[in-house]
């Protein structure tokens, strides 16, 4: 894997924690992993601006929570 710089780390944290905020107590274990992964998934494919990564966040939290319920 390649390695991410650290302005792309920022910005996937930032994604994370905007995606689950929505959710009661920034949500479980299982959904932030899921995101993250799809996260880290789509910045080591070359998505590393805020804006990207958050909507790859948005889609992976609304499929996360379909699944869930």
């Amino acid at each position: 894997m390649k390695a991410l710089d650290d302005r792309t780390m920022a910005n996937l944290d930032v994604a994370l924690e905007e995606a689950c905020r929505s959710l009661p107590h920034g949500g479980d274990h299982e959904i932030r992993r899921e995101i993250a992964q799809k996260l880290l998934d789509s910045a080591v494919q070359g998505n590393r601006t805020l804006s990207g990564l958050a909507e790859i966040a948005r889609a992976a939290l609304a499929e996360a929570i379909k699944k869930s319920a």
